[in-house]
């Protein structure tokens, strides 16, 4: 019975039956909702769904319900955390991830370049570990070992990637409703510069120093690497597009024969590197770059760190590249 009743015209039923339906239609609407709000109590209260997710590594993971108590070992998944609402919930995470500032009142459990504090992460009692495909494959093993859930969080090679990733990290620690309204804000973003430098006809071809320990050889990025996914979208040439390997070196020679109109120094952030240390360089002096003083520093946070700032990073490239349509 649904509670709602369905009467005829009293020609068609006869005034008597239809003032006797008239007249116990109050009891029945009491007998309808307590029949109800029987049903409802009877019902079983809803049930969270356990999380079922493979990640960039392949392996399948099953989690109960969404976790509460993280470990990062990725600044890349550090920010993605914070970002979706997260960052609460982080009990542990690695010595780089320093961003935001909330991030360093977290416990630092090693990684990186260094080794894992194993002890220290078993004792914070998480119920997820979120690695990244850098992490030592032997780092992973040894948490999965310790009876650990880990989840590799895969590099993104575009933005729908990263929305993507977002999404995922959302679902594992349940905020769904944060990420998709950071994603709406990114995507926005992201649609704003497309838009802008859709007008350039010239893009400069940018040389991105990643590593001149040599400076006889220096590394730059190749094709399909978040670099190269920023020249691109911010309306420039990579360098290294057409190079083989994430991350090449390259020779000084290379760099005569191809003369970038640009160089952009991303080992500024942890090496220190200056326009003036480029212009002192043997043989650097013939780049048409150098002589025209086209020489930038540039956070590198912003490309290696595959989390939302890698929009922050396509804004920053973009007035690099094209600063006469940002002003």
């Amino acid at each position: 019975m649904t509670g709602e009743f369905y009467f005829k015209s009293a020609a068609t039923r006869g005034l008597a039956a239809w003032k006797d339906t008239m007249l116990r239609r109050p009891t029945l609407i009491v007998l309808t909702v307590l029949l109800t709000a029987c049903a409802s109590a009877a019902k079983p209260a809803s049930v969270a769904q356990a999380i079922h997710l493979t990640d960039g590594l392949g392996h399948e993971i099953t989690l109960e319900h969404p976790a509460q108590r993280i470990v990062s070992l990725a600044p890349s998944n550090t920010e993605i955390l914070f970002a979706i609402g997260a960052g609460t919930q982080l009990v542990g995470r690695d010595s780089y991830s320093d961003y935001p500032a909330d991030a360093k009142q977290v416990t630092d459990i090693g990684g990186g370049f260094t080794t894992l504090n194993t002890e220290l992460i078993l004792s914070k009692k998480p119920d997820l570990v979120m690695a990244a495909p850098l992490t030592p494959p032997e780092q992973i093993a040894d948490l999965q070992k310790a009876g650990l859930i880990v989840y590799v969080l895969p590099n993104p090679k575009s933005f729908d990637d990263l929305y993507a990733n977002l999404q995922t990290a959302a679902i594992l620690t349940g905020h769904e409703k944060e990420a998709a309204a950071l994603i709406d804000s990114l995507k926005g973003r992201v649609e704003a510069v497309t838009q802008k430098v859709a007008t350039v006809t010239q893009k400069p071809a940018v040389y991105y120093e990643l590593d001149a320990t040599d400076p006889n050889a220096p590394y730059t990025s190749g094709p399909d690497t978040f670099v190269d996914l920023l020249i691109r979208a911010a309306g420039g040439q990579d360098f290294g597009a057409d190079l083989k390997g994430d991350w090449v070196q390259v020779s000084v020679e290379a760099l005569l024969a191809r003369q970038p109109d640009m160089i952009v120094l991303g080992d500024n952030t942890y090496g220190g590197v200056t326009a003036d240390q480029v212009k002192r360089r043997t043989g650097w002096d013939a780049l048409k770059a150098v002589q025209q003083n086209q020489i930038f520093i540039f956070d590198d946070n912003l490309v290696s760190r595959p989390g939302p700032r890698l929009v922050d990073g396509l804004e920053a490239m973009a007035k690099l590249l094209h600063p006469d349509l940002f002003k």
